[in-house]
Order: structure tokens, then C-alpha cells, then sequence
């Protein structure tokens, strides 16, 4: 099972990190224009927030277990990127874009299976 959590955190880490990094990265108008409509209903910057969260929760998914240094920070990123995933499953859910809902709910489902698994019974 740790080998599972491993490669659960390794796949959500790699994901919320381009998705982060795309955020901080692209102008608000260019994420817009890509399919991300649901900038039009932020600021800018606080789309640079949830990427500057997603790319710190990424990091924090690895680092901290792979460093040895305060492990426990693993489960309190997944439970972070679990609820950032709420929100923004909330978001796409007022804006009636079903097929985002989807894609929020399976990265929820995976970040609170890693916050279970490494705050319960396989912790570091």
C-alpha cells in the first residue's frame, strides 16, 4: 500500500504542478481564451493564488517525505488539494461545466486517499 500512496502522490504532484505552473505563468486572458472560463470570475490575483497553491501542494505531496523532514506535512497538502478541489468543483458547478466537475472529483477522491492512507495507517 505505501507503494500505491507513492505513485498516487507522484501522479496528483505532477498534475496540480502544471496546472499551477500554467496559472502563475500564463496571463489571465490567454487561460480564459484556453477553456479555463472560470478565470473570468476571479481577479488575477487570485488565480495566481490557487496556482501558487496548487504548485505548493504538489510540492509538498514529495518533499517532505522524500526530504524526511516533517512527513507530516504529506497528508496536510493532500487534505489542502482535497479541499482546494472542493472549491473549485463549487465553481464549476455554478458555471454548469459538468465535464470539470468530473475531473475535480477523481483529483479530490486521490489527494483524500493520500491524506487518509498517510494520516492513518501507513503513515511516514
Amino acid at each position: 500500500m505505501n507503494v500505491v500512496l507513492w505513485i498516487v502522490a507522484g501522479l496528483l504532484a505532477v498534475a496540480f504542478l502544471a496546472a499551477g505552473l500554467m496559472k502563475l505563468t500564463q496571463p489571465k486572458k490567454k487561460l480564459a481564451d484556453s477553456g479555463m472560463g472560470w478565470t473570468e470570475d476571479f481577479s488575477d490575483g487570485a488565480v495566481k493564488g490557487i496556482g501558487a497553491l496548487e504548485v505548493l501542494g504538489a510540492a509538498g505531496l514529495i518533499l517532505p517525505a522524500a526530504l524526511d523532514i516533517v512527513p507530516v506535512l504529506v497528508p496536510i497538502a493532500a487534505t489542502g488539494l482535497a479541499l482546494l478541489m472542493l472549491g473549485a468543483a463549487v465553481t464549476h458547478a455554478r458555471r454548469k461545466e459538468s465535464t470539470n466537475i468530473v475531473v475535480n472529483i477523481v483529483l479530490l477522491a486521490l489527494a483524500a486517499f493520500v491524506a487518509w492512507g498517510r494520516f492513518g495507517p501507513y503513515a511516514f
